[in-house]
């Protein structure tokens, strides 16, 4: 019996100590070196991905998906159009989870996360704006009106502008991160605005036509490249972020032996 205890013992000791290993290996990339190497790893990948997924996503929306019976071919902007709105809006919240932990705990590779968020972020909201744009002239007979959606999807490009902005006007990267980061949480009460305004308001904005309680109102060749092209917008945000990250971390660290070696390597 007492063998057994002990068996038993070790092997929970085994355990822990093989849990606190992993998570002592996932907490590493937490330091600006390591995460540095492995962006640097992940980049060509999800690049290669964003391109492959976009060819084949205006592809399948502008060749495959049919003709609108309504809208005719008008309606195609879509494929740019809500996925690029989708990622607007996924991306704020994102940069401001980021910048919350790095408010809250300190940690540097957290605020740099969310400032290489913010351009990629404030790229797609203009992006969401400038489709949305050219599918209403057809549509409402108007480039612009001040429905509610596009309102709030304006001020979230004023966010991220913000955001930068502020950022780039205090020269001591923390004080920075920390203004960026209050700024960024307050405007997260943007996101559901945005989100909601349709059913909240009488707007002339579509509803969406993709509900998570029933079935899409589209031909599923549509939804299959709005989809593939949301994907594609995902991998292409990733190498972008995991680009940007490593020119922030080289600035910040320009200072720091293992950066000064990298230069002199190249």
């Amino acid at each position: 019996m007492e063998i057994d205890q002990l068996s038993t013992a070790n092997l929970n000791s085994a355990k822990s100590e093989a849990r606190e290993t992993h998570r002592l290996h996932f907490f590493k990339y937490a330091a600006p070196q390591t995460f540095y190497s492995l962006a640097g790893k992940l980049i060509p990948w999800f690049a290669a991905v964003a391109l492959i997924l976009t060819v084949l996503g205006l592809y399948v929306g502008y060749f495959v998906a049919p003709t609108d019976r309504q809208q005719g071919d008008a309606y195609r902007i879509i494929f740019l159009h809500v996925p690029a709105a989708w990622m607007s809006m996924f991306i704020y919240m994102v940069m401001a989870f980021w910048a919350g932990i790095g408010l809250v705990f300190n940690t540097r590779m957290s605020s740099m996360m969310a400032t290489a968020l913010a351009p990629t972020g404030a790229m797609f909201t203009f992006l969401a704006l400038w489709t949305g744009a050219l599918w209403g002239k057809p549509t409402w007979g108007a480039w612009w009106v001040w429905d509610a959606r596009l309102t709030s999807e304006l001020i979230l490009l004023f966010l991220y502008i913000g955001f930068m902005a502020l950022q780039a006007s205090i020269d001591e990267p923390r004080r920075a991160d920390k203004a960026g980061a209050v700024l960024a949480l307050v405007g997260v009460i943007n996101v559901p605005i945005i989100y909601f305004s349709v059913q909240w308001w009488n707007t002339l904005h579509q509803g969406s036509s993709i509900n998570m309680k029933s079935a899409p109102t589209m031909a599923m060749t549509m939804l299959l490249g709005m989809l593939i092209m949301a994907l594609a917008f995902w991998a292409y945000t990733i190498a972008m972020t995991l680009y940007r990250v490593r020119c922030i971390v080289l600035e910040r660290e320009q200072h720091t032996d293992w950066v000064q070696q990298l230069a002199e390597v190249k």
